[in-house]
């Protein structure tokens, strides 16, 4: 029963040990370095993607979405400004849309409680950004859904 012990108490020693070393070979960046990557992703790129209405449970068929963002400034503690063009109603418009940033971790997800977007309406949201691919849900008063897509680079004019 005492080799065992010694055994098992080896392994875990074994575990934490290789848990240390991929730490210390892999550390995790710090608050400034993750708003620097994120603003960095918001800087002239488009969410480029789908989203559908649930109604009933049930989720509608989906419809395309762009939104072309032009820039990602922090204001305050998780304060941010998302410059946005957007489509809406057939017309192109731009909206600095004031967004709260939490983090999951070093995953930064885009959060909106209530906020009026002049013309447009009043949106909750919650929009997880990872790597190069947004996910999240949306409400507007009576209604929501959810919405999916890419975040894609906007090529340079020189390109």
């Amino acid at each position: 029963m005492g080799t065992r012990i010694l055994w098992i108490f080896i392994a875990a020693l074994s575990l934490i040990f290789a848990s240390a070393q991929e730490q210390a070979a892999h550390p995790k960046p710090d608050q400034a370095e993750l708003e620097k990557r994120f603003k960095e992703q918001l800087t002239d790129c488009v969410f480029d993607g789908h989203w559908c209405m649930v109604q009933d449970g049930k989720l509608s068929e989906e419809k395309s979405e762009k939104y072309s963002i032009t820039s990602a400034t922090k204001s305050g503690q998780d304060v941010w400004i998302i410059y946005a063009k957007m489509q809406f109603r057939g017309k192109e418009v731009s909206v600095p849309v004031p967004v709260q940033v939490k983090w999951a971790g070093d995953t930064p997800v885009i959060t909106l409680d209530k906020v009026t977007i002049p013309g447009m309406g009043t949106y909750s949201a919650r929009v997880l950004v990872y790597e190069k691919t947004y996910a999240g849900t949306w409400s507007a008063g009576d209604h929501g859904g959810m919405l999916h897509g890419l975040i894609k680079k906007k090529e340079s004019k020189a390109e």
